[in-house]
């Protein structure tokens, strides 16, 4: 894909743990404007490049670049300054907060001016309105899939144009999973925002997925379209 059409990318991607490489010359595209689903068993390299790519971990060798402009040294503070945010794995939320206290904890970490705050946040519930319904509950009350829409909306506040979802689907019923996921689908539908889902649960995702990578032993084995994949023997190939 050319550069104009690539939001987030990685080119020759070596990464690892302990000096073994997880990654070895790995290349990778977000397209904009597309919902883009990572899948692959575990331990195949999934997670592992989306933190390379939001600058938890270091690239030993390699290139990312975003919007088509290379990152020197990726840092989450440069990749969120760049309109690229995350929702990690196991939600990431702090327990003793309130929904609200940890929307105004987020405000503050994406560099809200304060007086956009307000508006951000009414933009935010009008996305995922059932928030309001539990608004004032501490975060650690809540049922899982309340506290993954937490950690969505919180993803949000900085009105991303590339949005990262680690495994959103941990512990939630395929409805509820599916629940979440639609106004993220028509969030993405009206604003043209690029999204990259790293999923365990493959049938779900691939519901709403334009593209699809399949990952295995730290390389991209397939590029292909979820129609491809709709047949489960053509899936179970592939892992």
């Amino acid at each position: 894909m050319s550069g104009d059409n690539t939001v987030l990318s990685g080119r020759g991607l070596v990464v690892g743990y302990g000096g073994r490489p997880v990654l070895e010359g790995l290349d990778f595209d977000l397209r904009a404007n597309e919902v883009l689903c990572l899948i692959g068993h575990n331990g195949a390299g999934k997670s592992t490049l989306l933190k390379a790519l939001v600058g938890l971990i270091p690239v030993s060798a390699g290139e990312i670049a975003l919007h088509g402009r290379a990152i020197a040294r990726p840092s989450p503070r440069d990749l969120v300054a760049g309109g690229v945010s995350l929702v990690p794995e196991g939600r990431g939320i702090f327990p003793g907060l309130t929904v609200a206290e940890t929307m105004r904890l987020g405000l503050w970490a994406a560099g809200v001016p304060k007086a956009e705050q307000a508006a951000r946040l009414d933009w935010v519930l009008s996305v995922l309105p059932l928030l309001k319904d539990f608004y004032d509950r501490r975060a650690g009350s809540l049922s899982g899939g309340q506290q993954q829409m937490v950690s969505i909306g919180r993803a949000l506040l900085s009105q991303p144009r590339c949005l990262l979802m680690d495994e959103p689907s941990i512990g939630l019923a395929p409805k509820l999973f599916q629940d979440l996921l639609r106004p993220i689908r028509e969030l993405q539908d009206r604003t043209g925002m690029s999204i990259l889902l790293v999923e365990q649960n493959v049938k779900e995702a691939l519901k709403i997925s334009d593209r699809v990578l399949v990952m295995k032993a730290g390389a991209i084995v397939r590029d292909t379209v979820p129609a491809e994949l709709a047949d489960n023997a053509r899936l179970m190939e592939l892992y």
